[in-house]
């Protein structure tokens, strides 16, 4: 599903029975429905009518051959049996039903391509008018305006060639890991080089619409299915990172996990007023507020079925400025929030970097990490304009590399630089989210106000230490028509129609199993993850029974949990403890339940043991010196809550330690030296 707006419409790799197999299950994931009351054409309208087929056929010429041949291969299958001349829309279904059913591959790209239609069908808009023709049906207004005219703030370098440089630092990333060990760094008077893989984006590039955000400003251009088809992702990919896409939420580290770092894993001064002071201090410079939390009629329903069941819940505390803040825009703040209200790290952090002398160039990729006599010696990247298609090889020379590439690629360029040691790529976290839809009477509003105005945690802290948060969840219409369960097309569309009537929770669960980041041939990150723990099990089920329950005393005349099309539904009047029950049953993974993941971490974990853990509980690597861990992949386990505040805190710690060992002080900064 990621790069899913990074299309050409003029795209030509598909022969003319694939094109007309296409356009046959194009429109029978999105058929029309006779309706007699139907005055925005919502029933009427096929997938076709919006030109779902070809924005399809432009995203596959994007994909590399081998990948573009596993979904035209089902389109192949499906013509093998006169798929497009089938008689009805009823006899088509029925085609997929058994090819669906053949094989878990054929199930797999089944689900790819069926994913990518929707996704188009409600998120592609009309160039004039930046709308959807569903939007009118689903009571989403779109864009509120265009994009101001907001000048850049920060200043890049743009290479118009190859280019070595000297630095005292470089820093891979420049999220709320990176940008914090940048600022801090270079506050101290080291010279630092930050290394961004995504553009620079901001107010003036933030249109509020939902597909060129992805194509933007997330990981590989949107939700990304995992390799073994388990759960989805979401990662920030810009300059400034997660902290650009994500939904503010600023939660301190919990005590107990603090506790648990600090004697299982001898991270020293976690537990204390150590650890305390960096909590303070990033909370202090990202405006940490909890004025600007405003609930609209989803988020009223939460707190009123908290309220009647005794479970605890507050209102969100955010990373926001009450004198721009407008809760019209916060809606949209993981597309990129407009109001420029939002104290995200290229707001914050990377403002301080620069003031102090760092240097910034984004578009590069680092390919791998320099090693000489066992040590850090600098950066390999590739700098790559995808507008101008312009590169240039980029080479910093640095005693000092910070890895802070998020917990999904920051292992990958550790793999692909053959360091790092057994642990690489392990011990990966994901906070899998449980996600239900209870469908209410009325409006929801769900695109107004942020996404995490309260948050309930009744459930945070159970004795054996994995607990969860539930949490409430933006409207994105693009990605709920991709993750709505699909078993007809008629029942699809019944679902979508409710839309704006739906109160979507998601749950924050800690997980204590984990998952894994290998390698491809070419060196690309590949994610496997499974929920085979059996706590882990017990608590998603649980986290769906709390969030079931919600929904229940809150009034909701159906309901439904996210993952495959056979999964039961509920109805008022149901017994909703066998309904639960019939989920438990349910796996977790492509057949059954599926989960999203927006936090990952522990990828490269901190500990004392080189076998089980990649750095040192100080952040260096064990077996390379010089190397550092920066971001949530430095995490020795799961949180349990959202980590934005914890990634920062435990990077101006790692800067802390970095500093201890360079005689400098706080004053001008050493300038970057271009060779």
């Amino acid at each position: 599903m990621g790069e899913a707006q990074s299309v050409s419409l003029m795209a030509d790799v598909l022969t003319s029975d694939q094109r007309a197999t296409l356009r046959a299950f194009c429109d029978t994931i999105v058929p029309p429905i006779d309706c007699a009351d139907d005055p925005t054409g919502f029933w009427a309208r096929r997938a076709t009518d919006t030109g779902v087929d070809q924005y399809v056929e432009g995203y596959l010429a994007t994909l590399a051959a081998d990948r573009r041949a596993d979904l035209t291969m089902v389109l192949d299958g499906l013509a093998m049996q006169d798929f497009a001349s089938a008689p009805s829309d009823l006899s088509r279904e029925q085609i997929l039903t058994e090819m669906n059913q053949s094989s878990s591959q054929a199930a797999l790209a089944l689900e790819a391509l069926r994913s990518l239609i929707l996704l188009f069908y409600y998120g592609i808009t009309d160039p004039l008018t930046g709308q959807n023709p569903n939007w009118t049906q689903l009571a989403y207004p779109g864009p509120l305006r265009p994009p101001p005219m907001t000048p850049k703030e920060l200043s890049t370098i743009v290479p118009n060639e190859d280019l070595e440089a000297q630095a005292d630092a470089c820093v891979i990333g420049s999220g709320a890991g990176g940008a914090v060990i940048a600022a801090e760094l270079a506050r101290r008077g080291l010279s630092v080089v930050v290394l961004e893989a995504g553009g620079y984006h901001n107010e003036a590039d933030f249109a509020q619409l939902e597909l060129k955000a992805y194509q933007d400003l997330y990981w590989r251009g949107g939700p990304t299915l995992s390799a073994d088809g388990n759960i989805m992702l979401l990662a920030g990919a810009t300059l400034g990172g997660g902290t650009v896409v994500n939904f503010t939420n600023c939660v301190r580290t919990p005590d107990r996990v603090r506790r648990e770092w600090a004697n299982d894993y001898h991270l020293d001064g976690v537990d204390g007023p150590e650890f305390d002071a960096h909590l303070d201090a990033v909370l202090a410079r990202i405006g940490a507020t909890d004025e600007c939390s405003d609930l609209n009629p989803a988020q009223e329903r939460l707190v009123e079925g908290c309220t009647r069941l005794g479970w605890k819940h507050k209102r969100a505390v955010r990373n926001t400025d009450p004198a721009t803040y407008s809760p019209d825009t916060a809606g949209y703040l993981s597309f990129g929030d407009q109001s420029g209200s939002k104290r995200s790290a290229d707001k914050t952090w990377l403002v301080d970097a620069l003031q102090h002398g760092a240097a910034i160039l984004t578009r590069t990729h680092a390919q791998r990490v320099l090693v000489q006599n066992g040590r850090a010696a600098g950066v390999e990247a590739l700098y790559a304009d995808p507008t101008t298609g312009k590169s240039a090889s980029i080479t910093i020379h640095a005693p000092r590399v910070v890895i802070a590439a998020g917990a999904l690629e920051s292992p990958a360029l550790l793999l692909r630089s053959n360091i790092g040691g057994p642990a690489v790529g392990n011990y990966l976290r994901l906070h899998p989210l449980p996600v239900v839809t209870a469908v209410h009477a009325g409006d929801m509003k769900n695109w107004w106000g942020a996404p995490h105005a309260m948050i309930c945690d009744e459930f945070a802290n159970p004795d054996d230490g994995y607990g969860f948060l539930i949490e409430g969840a933006n409207y994105a219409p693009a990605l709920a028509g991709a993750a709505t369960p699909w078993t007809s097309g008629r029942a699809h569309k019944e679902r979508m129609a409710d839309a704006s009537r739906g109160v979507v929770t998601i749950s924050v669960l800690r997980d204590r199993g984990y998952g894994r980041v290998a390698i491809d041939p070419a060196g690309e990150a590949v994610i496997t993850y499974a929920i085979t723990d059996d706590l882990d099990r017990k608590n998603y089920c649980k986290a769906l029974d709390a969030q079931l329950r919600l929904g229940s005393v809150t009034g909701a005349t159906a309901m439904f949990a996210g993952g495959a099309a056979d999964l039961p539904h509920w109805r008022a009047g149901d017994d909703l403890e066998a309904f639960s029950a019939r989920l438990h049953r349910a796996p977790i993974g492509p057949t059954g339940l599926r989960p999203f993941s927006a936090h990952q971490m522990g990828s490269c974990r901190m500990g004392p043991d080189p076998w089980t853990s990649v750095a040192k509980p100080s952040g260096e690597l064990h077996d390379t010196p010089g190397v550092w861990i920066g971001d949530a992949s430095a995490f020795p386990t799961a949180l349990g809550v959202n980590p934005m505040v914890t990634i920062m805190a435990l990077a101006r710690r790692t800067a802390t330690a970095m500093a201890a060992s360079v005689h400098t002080v706080d004053g001008d900064a050493h300038p970057v030296a271009v060779c």
